[in-house]
């Protein structure tokens, strides 16, 4: 399982100590008083830097004791939703979800500790109060409004059909009879099922857009339905399939946490990202993974 932590950073002050000598004398009353003071020169010296050295160490303990009480925020998200949450070559989880997530947090200086989960496991958690939000692709709706408190929404997507390079499939009509392809809990899946009826066709869900794309491959089922810019991504990247050309309209993706929760970190995300916007990182970020 890998994690991530967007970390504030503690500026810490380094102290200088100065030194002093001193010299001798033609008499020894001169040399004793001389000597004397420089005891007591010595000893000033040591008691200031002892002072210096405490002084130091409260303030290094009061930062170490701010940094550990100072919350961290779990949040859980996809595994498998490229260009959103995906793991690359070196095992690191990247895409847009986790770089806009990583952003804001440094723009609003909070602590997070991100867990890829699956998405249906990052809700179920979620309501479970395992975790303190979840960003993983999620679309904003009416229905999720009634139980988790949304940010503005940060990407506008749309539902897609994808099948076989070489399928002749090129309409909802040729399903007819024919099994197609969804992710358990996402808009894809919502759109397949309340057209099934009307076009004759069934629908297999799944808990992963890998074993849904495998589904489709492996003739297990004729189709997938998905987020266009998830499978468009797949397919830039050698995926088997071809995304037909009638995009559904879409929801917007919002970072969501538990109705009435945790209200400062909804807050934090909507501060950060009209930031990340105006300041460009926001649009560097969907440039790195959406090609134009």
């Amino acid at each position: 399982m890998k994690k991530f932590m967007a970390l504030s950073l503690a500026a810490m002050t380094a102290l200088a100590l100065a030194g002093c000598g001193s010299g001798t004398s033609a008499t020894t009353a001169a040399a004793t008083e001389a000597a004397t003071e420089a005891k007591d020169t010595t000893a000033a010296d040591t008691t200031a830097a002892e002072t210096t050295e405490a002084d130091t160490t409260v303030a290094e303990s009061t930062s170490a004791e701010k940094k550990s009480s100072e919350k961290t925020y779990i949040i859980n998200t996809d595994t498998t939703f490229a260009p959103f949450e995906f793991e690359n070559d070196k095992g690191q989880l990247v895409g847009i979800d986790m770089d806009i997530l990583k952003a804001i947090a440094i723009d609003q200086n909070f602590v997070c500790e991100v867990v890829p989960v699956g998405f249906s496991a990052a809700t179920t958690a979620l309501e479970a109060g395992e975790c303190d939000g979840v960003i993983a692709g999620m679309s904003i709706t009416d229905q999720r409004k009634e139980k988790y408190d949304f940010s503005d929404p940060y990407f506008d997507s749309g539902v897609g059909m994808a099948v076989l390079a070489d399928s002749d499939i090129d309409s909802y009509e040729k399903l007819n009879g024919q099994n197609v392809a969804a992710k358990i809990g996402t808009e894809g899946c919502k759109f397949a099922e309340s057209i099934a009826d009307k076009y004759g066709f069934t629908v297999t869900q799944y808990e992963d857009s890998a074993t849904m794309y495998q589904a489709v491959l492996a003739g297990e089922a004729v189709a997938c339905f998905e987020d266009y810019p998830v499978v468009g991504y797949e397919i830039s990247r050698g995926l088997g399939l071809k995304l037909l050309p009638n995009i559904e309209a879409g929801n917007s993706y919002g970072f969501a946490t538990m109705k009435g929760e945790n209200p400062e970190l909804v807050e934090m995300f909507n501060k950060g990202l009209a930031n990340i916007k105006a300041n460009g990182k926001y649009q560097e970020i969907l440039d790195t993974y959406i090609a134009k």
